[in-house]
This record gives structure tokens, C-alpha cells and sequence, in this order.
């Protein structure tokens, strides 16, 4: 049987979500093939035990220009985290293993112990403001037009030390990319730090699945077809593998590199063209740190640990009443033994937080190998238009963030409705 339909976006992620949400927007009913249960892609929430964990720890920037557009923050309830950080730093002869660092923008009582807090030298300080100077006032894209080097080469050339690396920009920002090299464009970089100094981390009440689910409210129950995964498209027509034939005139591709080229008959792009991440949830109960609502970092790359965050005392729906619920990122696996990475962790974090931790039980751990599409300083940006009928959107056409995925499923829309018009 073959049908036909206006516009057919293949992949319920944010990128197609909001391609079809910016078409209806246009009087376009666009008709969304996902081949899951649901919508979101990779921004997915499962409820556990009653938990509710995000697949792999993810965040909202508040200051990405593209969420202000589309996202109803207020409806998201949205849950933020104090701005800075908390940092492990287990080195011979620390007294006191935790470095606090935080933004004094957002608390500027912290501006002394900021200044002369051990996570780096002062000059690091001072630099850090001259940073925050730099970047205010760009526009987005602006950030991308420079000519890039990796972060680890700009943050060397911009002065900072060799300390401040290892201790802050290293597991923060590594965390961020997914990758302790810091190979990671310095545009990039430029553009992260921006949006943190500039708004906040934040996770909506209830998990970060309420971001795509709110996109997808806005459009018809009709318009999105879950459980239907595509065999192969050719031409104007998308081969669904049930046997149905869709046929249309704008086909948008909204999945990840390694699924396109599957569905266009291409050559699947190497492993090095994606980072990876695992990430394990533990219910406590209680926080080791209440109150605190700081991100965790450990200096020590070479431990199971490398960021936690204690999800519950950012967003208390995410835990049963008189629980805690504990997120433990790890880099750099690439096959997992979960209940062997979740004992390792609960050994590693008995000694940061004591015999509590032996308590802890182990919910559920998730691998994800292809996080992120990789954006290395060569990294160039995809045309949204590859033939007359079809287009690609998604984070891997720019760079790695919501901010992408949103912007390239807004611009698509756009292209497509010049064309009906």
C-alpha cells in the first residue's frame, strides 16, 4: 500500500519535533515516523521503583536562544543547580579533598571564596572574568564563524594553568563533551561557557522527557506514528518495514548520523564519529551532600566516578518521599559489566561519603555509544537541504546540544514552508 503525505519527518527527537511543531506553526501538518515507543530520542525518562531517571544525566541551559523560542519554561517547572561546582580532589597532602568553586554572577557573596579558593591560582580567577568578558554580548552563531582550536589548546593559550585545567575545566567541561582530551572545538567551548554564565543548569519537574513531550503537545495525536520503524528511503518515497510505501514531496531526516546512512544505503561513519557515556542511578536514603544542589566532579579521570549529582535534591519528584536518587556519570567505556561498574562505584564513593553509601542500591545503568556526534576543531556544519525532496536536521549537522538539534528542526521548517508558500 502506498500513501501520500505532506511533509513525512523521519525520527521523534527534538530536532523532528520541532520541525513538525514549527510546520504546524505554518499551517503544515508534517507526519512523524518513530520507530520507538516514544518521543524524545535521546532525551528519554524511565520510571524505576519510583524513580524517574533520565537516560544518561542530561540538562537544560536556560540561556540557549533556541529553548527561550520554543519551550514554555514556566509549564517545564524547570529545577536548577546552584552555578559551580564541587570538586573531588584526592592529591597528597590534602587536609580537605572538596574545592568549592562558584559563579559570582549568580552569588555574589562567593566572590572571595571564589577568588581565593585552591582550584586554581588567582591569575586563574582573574582570567576566568576576562573569559566572561570575551563571550558576552556574541550571538550564537558568532561563536562558530572564528577560527577554532581544541579546547585544551585555547584554554593553554588563554594563560590558564596547567592546575586549573585538571581541576575544574578538565572534569567539568570534559563532562560536557564527553571526553577528557578536551579535543573538543574551542568555538564549542566558547559557546558552553557562555550559556552557564549567562543562565542556568536546570531539569524539568519530572525529568528531562517533559522537554520533548511538551513539543509534542503542540501537535495533532495523528501526526506522529510510534512503533514504525522506516526500512529504507529512495527517492520521495520512505519504505516502512511493515511494507508500507509513503510517498512525499519534503522527506526530513531527524536521526542520528549512523541511522542515516543506514536508511540512505551509505557507508556507516566510524565509531570515532561519536562519544560515549555511562551513567548509573543508586537510590539512598538520603543525600550525601543536602542541600548543596552543587554538580560533583572528580579530578582522578582514571576513577569509575568522574561526575555525580545527587538528582533528588535538585528536582525532589525524581525520588520516592524519604529517598535520595544518585546519578554517577563515567567516560571512556566501551563495554560495560554494569553490576561490576556499580560495585566499583559504591566502593569508590564509600570513601568520599563514609559507610552510608554501602546502603545504596544499585537501579539501573545505562550505556549510551553514541551520546554525542564528536566536534573536533575541523568539525564543518551540514546542509539542512540535501536534494530536492530531502533534508537532514539534528545536532549533528552543527555541533553537539539541544540548541543545535532545536535550531536545525526550526530552519528546516522554514525552508519547507518558503516552498508551499
Amino acid at each position: 500500500m502506498t500513501t501520500q503525505a505532506s511533509v513525512i519527518i523521519v525520527g521523534a527527537g527534538m530536532a523532528g519535533l520541532t520541525c513538525a511543531a514549527y510546520l504546524k506553526k505554518a499551517g503544515i501538518n508534517a507526519l512523524i515516523l518513530e520507530a520507538s515507543d516514544g518521543v524524545g530520542g535521546r532525551i528519554r525518562t524511565d520510571v524505576v521503583d519510583g524513580f524517574r531517571l533520565d537516560r544518561g544525566f542530561q540538562i537544560l541551559l536556560t540561556a540557549y536562544p533556541e529553548a527561550q523560542r520554543l519551550l514554555d519554561y514556566a509549564a517545564l517547572n524547570l529545577k536548577t543547580f546552584r552555578s559551580g561546582a564541587l570538586i573531588r580532589c584526592d592529591e597528597p597532602g590534602n587536609t580537605n579533598p572538596w574545592l568549592t568553586l562558584l559563579n559570582p554572577l549568580n552569588e555574589p557573596a562567593s566572590l572571595f571564596q571564589t577568588l581565593f579558593s585552591s582550584v586554581g591560582t588567582f591569575g586563574d580567577k582573574l582570567r576566568i572574568l576576562e573569559l566572561v568578558r570575551r563571550v558576552q554580548g556574541m550571538q550564537s552563531e558568532d561563536f562558530f564563524c572564528q577560527e577554532a582550536t581544541t579546547t585544551y589548546d585555547f584554554l593553554t593559550g588563554f594563560g590558564f594553568s596547567d592546575q586549573m585545567i585538571a581541576r575544574f575545566f578538565r572534569p567539568f567541561f570534559g563532562g560536557i563533551f564527553l571526553e577528557d582530551a578536551l579535543h573538543t572545538s574551542s568555538n564549542f567551548f566558547e559557546f558552553c561557557f557562555s550559556m552557564f554564565y549567562s543562565g542556568e543548569a536546570a531539569i524539568p519537574a519530572s525529568g528531562m522527557e517533559q522537554i520533548p513531550a511538551q513539543v509534542a503537545g503542540r501537535l495533532l495525536p495523528e501526526q506522529i506514528r510510534l512503533n514504525t520503524p522506516v526500512k529504507a528511503i529512495s527517492g520521495g518515497q520512505v519504505h516502512l518495514e511493515n511494507g508500507e510505501i509513503l510517498t512525499s514531496s519534503h522527506i526530513v531526516l531527524a536521526v542520528d548520523r549512523a541511522r542515516a546512512a543506514a536508511l540512505l544505503g551509505k557507508p556507516a561513519p566510524a565509531e570515532t564519529a561519536f562519544t560515549h557515556t555511562t551513567c548509573t542511578y543508586f537510590a539512598a536514603p538520603a543525600s550525601p551532600r543536602p542541600g548543596e544542589k552543587l554538580l560533583l566532579l572528580n579530578t582522578r579521570r582514571s576513577s569509575a566516578v568522574h561526575n555525580l549529582a545527587v538528582v533528588s535534591d535538585i528536582d525532589p519528584t525524581t525520588a520516592p518521599d524519604g529517598q535520595a536518587l544518585i546519578s554517577v556519570s563515567t567516560q571512556g567505556l566501551t563495554h560495560v559489566d554494569k553490576p561490576a561498574l556499580a560495585a566499583q562505584i559504591q566502593r569508590e564513593l564509600t570513601g568520599w561519603f563514609g559507610e552510608p553509601v554501602k546502603e545504596w542500591r544499585h537501579l539501573r545503568t545505562y550505556h549510551i555509544p553514541h551520546a554525542l556526534p564528536a566536534y573536533g576543531p575541523d568539525a564543518t556544519h551540514e546542509p539542512l537541504k540535501i536534494s530536492r525532496s530531502l533534508y537532514q536536521c539534528g545536532d549533528q549537522t552543527a555541533y553537539p546540544s539541544l540548541n543545535a538539534a532545536i535550531r536545525s528542526g526550526r530552519v528546516v521548517a522554514e525552508q519547507i514552508s518558503k516552498e508551499y508558500l
